[in-house]
């Protein structure tokens, strides 16, 4: 196939080219506002805390923020580095306090571990077993979590050796 025929059919055949940069006019995109929203904290949160690894107290306005950048395609490529977010960091404490509060994550006092409880667990269930744009962020938020975690089991055995 010449450079020609490559381009007929890529015009008869796409409507649009697929990249890495998503556009900021899409109405499925998570954006600023919506992202230092304490309820999306707090539900990643819980997410997190329910999965094999759990985060560490001191690891999660970090760990959010990378996961929300890797994650999310409103930040995918952005200069902008949301694990240092301070305003993204406060939010965490505040979503963190109230999931405490509600009964739905506790933090192991010996590990500083957070973990989700029978009622956070739940909750998520729920969200995860419905199919909307919210299902599929979360979802593709737990992926990037599990791909970090074992990005850091790799470096670990890499520095041993």
């Amino acid at each position: 196939m010449n450079f020609r025929e490559a381009i007929q059919a890529a015009r008869s055949e796409s409507r649009q080219l697929a990249t890495a940069y998503v556009s900021r006019d899409r109405s499925d995109i998570l954006g600023n506002e919506t992202l230092f929203h304490i309820p999306l904290i707090a539900l990643t949160i819980i997410l997190l805390a329910r999965s094999r690894s759990k985060p560490k107290r001191d690891e999660i306005g970090m760990l959010i923020g990378i996961c929300f950048e890797q994650s999310l395609a409103g930040f995918k490529g952005s200069s902008q580095e949301l694990g240092w977010s301070a305003n993204l960091r406060v939010r965490t404490v505040k979503a963190l306090t109230f999931l405490e509060d509600t009964a739905m994550v506790v933090v192991n006092k010996h590990t500083s571990r957070i973990e989700a409880t029978e009622k956070g667990q739940k909750f998520v269930d729920r969200v995860l077993s419905e199919q909307s744009h919210l299902c599929l962020s979360m979802l593709t938020i737990r992926r990037t979590y599990r791909n970090i975690c074992k990005e850091r089991d790799i470096e670990v055995k890499l520095d041993e050796i």
